[in-house]
């Protein structure tokens, strides 16, 4: 097997290395995986209906969205009023204590329980969704889509913590593998395309979010006895095929952001009723707030159901181009030697 590192070691490779890891015929192990198929059709009207088979989920993560979001605004008032008040009646240093304790170590604590909450959602969902995927049905029809979800998580992978360190491991070994790409410039046909190459790498960052849960679609789709191994396959598989993966990845980003644009812009209308019904005192900053209500909705409704979208399209673009393909060493030797997160992943 050919040799095949990084160009100035570690750093941002040149594109000729990546481009002789993608065309090299190195030693093939033979497909590693054998799971029926039966969606491959990775439009937005075959994911649209995926979803609304597993609407629990969408749901529920929403829900949370929302309580946290509540719960977000009273801890905004808390963290002001008591930096406000030590300020006037004790010290004005007590009022930027409090203000930047609450704020930052606060902030760190919530934002942490969010992220765990909504991956465990998140995980339980693309269980279900694998399920659909490759058998059409959940399970033999006796449990819950959330019952299913945890069963099949929690027997795979035995402790939560577990899960959640895997998926930071995933995302690391997916970032060094992003960062050691040039450009996407040469990916894409339309003419200009080069002009913004560093929106497209931004744009490419951001597809990382499903990407890792692709990964554990397909360990979860292939079964047996070693999800880390499984986990290190499917990231050999995605660098086999991060051209047309990454290619749809793009377009899709772009599509969730207009979505997006439009949905903030939609529940002004909303937004503005519920201004309307708060304290006068509020009502004084009535664009504001406005604005204001409208994000935060719309930050809610994008979580829930338009990243979900997406990820179902990119779960089975992944599924239907690795269906009887082998494995190709050179890339397991590839990301061995770029980054140790990704050996890290086997212990």
């Amino acid at each position: 097997m050919s040799d095949i590192s990084l160009s100035n070691g570690g750093g941002r490779g040149g594109s000729a290395d990546w481009h002789a890891a993608g065309q090299s015929q190195g030693p093939s192990q033979g497909p590693s995986h054998s799971y029926p198929l039966l969606v491959r059709d990775h439009g937005l009207g075959a994911a649209l209906k995926l979803l609304l088979e597993t609407l629990p989920y969408a749901l529920a993560r929403w829900g949370v969205l929302l309580g946290f979001a509540a719960a977000c605004v009273v801890w905004a008032i808390v963290a002001v009023g008591g930096a406000v008040w030590l300020g006037t009646h004790v010290a004005s240093v007590f009022g930027y204590c409090w203000l930047l304790g609450i704020l930052l170590l606060g902030g760190w604590i919530w934002g942490a329980i969010l992220r765990y909450t909504l991956h465990m959602i998140a995980c339980g969902h693309v269980a279900v969704l694998t399920e659909l995927i490759t058998h059409g049905r959940i399970g033999n029809g006796s449990e819950g889509q959330f019952a299913y979800g945890r069963r099949i998580v929690m027997d795979r992978f035995g402790e939560v913590a577990i899960l959640f360190g895997l998926g930071a491991l995933i995302r690391a070994v997916l970032r060094a593998f992003h960062n050691a790409l040039d450009t996407l410039g040469d990916w894409l046909p339309a003419p200009g395309m080069k002009a913004i190459v560093g929106l497209l790498n931004t744009i490419l960052s951001a597809a990382t979010r499903y990407l890792d849960k692709v990964v554990l679609s397909y360990d979860l789709a292939r079964g047996g006895d070693d999800p880390r191994r499984n986990i290190q396959d499917g990231l050999v598989y995605y660098c086999q095929n991060a051209k047309p993966i990454l290619a749809t990845s793009v377009w899709m980003v772009i599509v969730e952001r207009i979505l997006s644009i439009l949905l903030c812009l939609l529940l002004l209308v909303p937004a503005g009723v519920v201004t309307v019904w708060l304290p006068e005192a509020v009502r004084e900053y009535g664009a504001m707030v406005t604005v204001f209500i409208a994000a935060l909705l719309a930050v809610t409704v994008r979580a829930a159901f338009i990243q979900p979208l997406f990820l179902i399209c990119m779960m089975i673009r992944f599924h239907a181009l690795i269906e009887n393909q082998p494995i190709n060493s050179t890339w397991v030797g590839y990301l061995d030697g770029l980054t140790d997160k990704f050996r890290q992943i086997g212990r």
